[in-house]
């Protein structure tokens, strides 16, 4: 049911909400909690800003959780295939956390999501 008193943006999101859920849903998708998304999403605006987060940026994300959640989170992230780590070519202690194919295939396909949403 739609409600009639809900703007065309606020029903154009939740229908982007409905698809990129089948999307997460789906068998090929990999499997992410909300906090692995929102840390994942974090990585990627800083990502496509051309500012990747170093780990050490990425573990200092309290509202995500304590520093040794959070290197779990980018452990786990990394093992699934979203995020490699880089060395900085001036200081090699760095580790940039930047987002692989896989992860852009992801994004790709929620825009797609998204294109659908504010175009029906």
């Amino acid at each position: 049911m739609v409600h009639s008193n809900a703007s065309p943006l606020t029903q154009a999101y939740m229908r982007f909400l409905q698809l990129s859920q089948v999307l997460d849903g789906s068998k090929e998708s990999v499997q992410l909690d909300a906090n692995e998304k929102a840390l994942l999403e974090a990585l990627a605006v800083r990502w496509h800003a051309g500012e990747p987060m170093t780990v050490m940026q990425a573990m200092g994300l309290k509202d995500l959780g304590s520093p040794a959640t959070m290197h779990r989170r980018i452990a786990r992230l990394r093992k699934v295939g979203l995020v490699e780590t880089l060395e900085d070519p001036q200081d090699t202690r760095i580790k940039r956390l930047a987002l692989t194919d896989t992860a852009l295939g992801y994004f790709e396909k929620l825009g797609a999501q998204l294109q659908l949403a504010t175009h029906s």
